[in-house]
């Protein structure tokens, strides 16, 4: 069940991978008149200038949009390699997607935000079923609600 703020506005906050996955994630969420919140958090993002490609990129998309955007810094080459290096094949659901919708989930519910969700939720290539999975141990430890779309459709 997804809470609404009593102006009616459902607050958002949509943890985002890149400009290019956010557009149409963005856009949809419009159209459900969701205004999103995007979140920026992703210290398994490497090497360091593919990091900042995608954070600058994201950053003039959200601005020309007009979108509210959060850009937490922390690019935690040190801490993926620890956490990672050991058993890459499985680095998503060991490192990647926890590291990331913990964080999301933690800023959400310490943020007054009704709800969490994720653009990388509009990839095939991502796993799709262990996000979800991942996403709702999260918003049941943070006592924060996920909101789920599957976006992939419009990849």
């Amino acid at each position: 069940m997804i809470l609404i703020e009593r102006s009616g506005k459902m607050k958002l906050l949509l943890h985002t991978c890149c400009a290019p996955c956010s557009v149409y994630c963005i856009d949809s969420l419009r159209k459900e008149k969701i205004e999103p919140t995007v979140y920026w958090f992703n210290p398994n993002i490497h090497p360091y200038m593919e990091y900042k490609s995608r954070r600058d990129c994201l950053k003039q998309y959200t601005e020309s949009i007009g979108v509210q955007a959060i850009f937490e810094e922390n690019y935690g080459l040190k801490d993926f390699c620890k956490n990672a290096i050991s058993d890459l094949e499985n680095r998503c659901a060991n490192y990647c997607y926890p590291v990331r919708l913990e964080q999301t989930a933690k800023y959400a519910k310490e943020n007054g935000y009704d709800c969490f969700s994720t653009t990388l939720l509009v990839s095939p290539y991502q796993k799709h079923e262990l996000l979800v999975e991942v996403a709702e141990q999260m918003a049941k430890k943070y006592g924060v609600d996920f909101l789920y779309r599957d976006f992939r459709p419009r990849f």
